[in-house]
């Protein structure tokens, strides 16, 4: 009986576990998950500052102000950002100050532009203010000390600004999990060459690679067009493993006379964990280990057919990669839908995935096949996915309007979404 898909998926998590540690500078950090905590040496903001362009005061000095009867005070100097007073703000006096700008000691309090007139070498005050207004003090945002940013992180844009901000020199990330790819058929051709009799262009390689990169790998190196011979499949499965933490191979892991990447496989030493599971597309997927000297390999020998490589990649490469990454494997957005497509009678016992787009219209969202060809080989289907709507062994029959729900893929275009749950 062929495997159930979430128990594969698990069979891969066991398996995986996070890459090598290394230092780099937080410059080079985004993308990256951290292996350990990052504490900030500094306050953050390192001053006190203001939030408004306005008037550095001290705020006894504004009692009683208002419009009908202003405060008058005179201006002794300006704070700009970068460029702070030079002087103390002392009773019945005042500083211009800039949004950002360093409060000028002797001063507590700012008074917005728009509640002054200026004029005559002072400002009336129209307002009363009290300590501390639209000032930021010195470690409003952060303290020195504390713990910024915890391992397990993954570093974005937000994530870098701040590592930058509180002046981080290098922080510990773990590595890219490095990748090789083979491409197997003695009917691919590289991109760009002429094709002969039954010959094909290899857009396995690419499109594998593409998805490597989009989920946090590294490729390592492409093997493409390897012959259907026993010699050449164990030659380019040695190269590709060499060195990587993963193996990704297309094609060559069914039963056909000419099919070699499980004994190749073996005879390299790496151990099958399962063959072929309850999916449609990518039924026969093979999924092992290879434990060597230079470390472990997960390989992951993938059906030729390029939707049934997109679609197993997705459900069981990704989650290796995210957890290799130094995250936990499982954190995909899945998104409850109405499936919007033509009705279709599915196999029993097999979990079928629907590449679709998400509509996020006026109610609930909308999965809508990319095409109405979803068999295996159509690539026509990969155009446009944002989702993998699967649809379990115990449905039989979908129809329009039923509730599906869509597991989140990226692959170069995504969508915003609002997450109900997570895979």
């Amino acid at each position: 009986m062929p495997l159930a898909v979430a128990d594969a998926v698990a069979e891969v998590l066991r398996e995986a576990a996070a890459t090598g540690v290394e230092h780099v500078g937080s410059e080079a950090a985004r993308g990256r998950v951290l292996a350990a905590d990052v504490t900030s040496p500094i306050d953050l903001p390192p001053f006190g500052n203001s939030a408004m362009d306005g008037y550095a005061v001290r705020a006894r000095d504004t009692a009683g102000a208002s419009a009908a009867g202003p405060r008058r005070l005179r201006i002794v100097d300006e704070s700009r950002a970068g460029a702070p007073a030079a002087v103390v703000v002392g009773p019945g006096e005042a500083a211009g100050v800039s949004t950002g700008a360093l409060l000028p000691e002797g001063a507590d309090a700012v008074v917005r532009v728009e509640d002054t007139r200026r004029g005559d070498g002072g400002v009336e005050i129209r307002r009363e203010v009290a300590v501390g207004a639209d000032v930021r003090p010195a470690g409003d945002d952060v303290r020195a000390g504390q713990v910024v940013l915890r391992a397990g992180t993954p570093v974005g844009a937000g994530e870098r600004a701040l590592l930058l901000s509180v002046g981080a020199p290098e922080v510990a990330v773990h590595r890219h999990p490095r990748v090789g790819i083979v491409a197997t058929g003695s009917e691919l051709v590289a991109p760009g060459r002429p094709l002969g009799p039954g010959q094909i262009v290899d857009s396995n390689g690419a499109m594998l690679a593409d998805l490597v990169g989009a989920h946090g790998g590294a490729v390592a190196r492409i093997v493409s067009g390897v012959a259907d011979r026993r010699d050449a499949t164990r030659a380019a499965l040695a190269a590709g493993m060499d060195g990587c933490d993963v193996l990704v191979v297309s094609g060559g892991v069914s039963m056909g006379a000419h099919d070699h990447v499980r004994p190749a496989l073996a005879e390299l030493g790496a151990e099958e964990r399962y063959w072929r599971i309850a999916l449609r597309p990518g039924h026969p997927v093979w999924f092992g280990v290879r434990d060597a000297r230079g470390g472990r390999t997960l390989v992951f020998g993938l059906p030729g057919n390029p939707v049934s490589a997109y679609v197993t990649f997705q459900l069981l490469v990704v989650p290796a990669l995210m957890r290799l990454a130094g995250l936990p494997g499982t954190g995909r957005p899945v998104v409850d839908a109405l499936y919007d497509g033509d009705a279709f009678t599915k196999a029993a016992a097999f979990t079928q995935a629907v590449r679709c787009r998400l509509d996020f219209g006026d109610g609930p969202p909308r999965a809508v096949p990319t095409s109405a060809n979803q068999r295996s080989h159509a690539l026509s289907s990969l155009v446009g996915v944002d989702a993998l709507v699967l649809i379990p062994p115990e449905i039989a029959t979908v129809r329009p309007g039923d509730p599906v729900r869509a597991l989140m893929v990226a692959d170069g275009h995504r969508v915003d979404i609002d997450v109900t749950t997570r895979m």
